[in-house]
């Protein structure tokens, strides 16, 4: 029963179309995290992005910061690696489902209107990459090889 539900967390029948989709939205993912979390790359880090949250109904707004900041930072990392590859991408797909909803839906489909059409893009990325896996080049792809020893 364990190794059903690890061999179904880690396999993948995918090749090589899954590193070129999980490598640039993972290095995306990380980097908007990095804003939320650390500041970096003009971001407003936990507090400032906290208090944004908050004026935005999503409270305690702190919490709402590190929880999105660390879905998209830390889900991003896993999705270079490879590793957790599934896990990862639903996570940072909710996240990107809740900026949609919250922040993107009342300015219609454009971006140039602060639309949704990118966290759309992002989240429909992230949904493939949750149904098919990886891929062949992954840290994952080398886990499942060992668990099927």
């Amino acid at each position: 029963m364990k190794s059903q539900l690890l061999n179904k967390l880690f396999a993948t029948n995918a090749g090589v179309a899954s590193l070129v989709l999980r490598v640039p939205v993972g290095i995306i993912l990380a980097a908007h995290g990095s804003q939320k979390l650390f500041g970096w790359f003009g971001g407003y880090g936990l507090e400032g992005t906290g208090q944004w949250m908050a004026s935005l109904g999503m409270t305690p707004g702190y919490l709402m910061a590190l929880l999105a900041g660390s879905a998209e930072f830390f889900g991003g990392l896993a999705l270079v690696l490879g590793l957790l590859t599934r896990p990862a991408a639903l996570v940072a797909a909710f996240t990107m489902l809740m900026a949609i909803l919250s922040v993107h839906i009342s300015n219609g489909l454009f971006l140039a209107n602060n639309g949704y059409e990118y966290a759309l893009a992002l989240m429909v990325a992230l949904l493939t990459l949750a149904i098919q896996g990886s891929g062949r080049f992954s840290v994952d792809s080398k886990i499942a090889a060992r668990l099927a020893r």
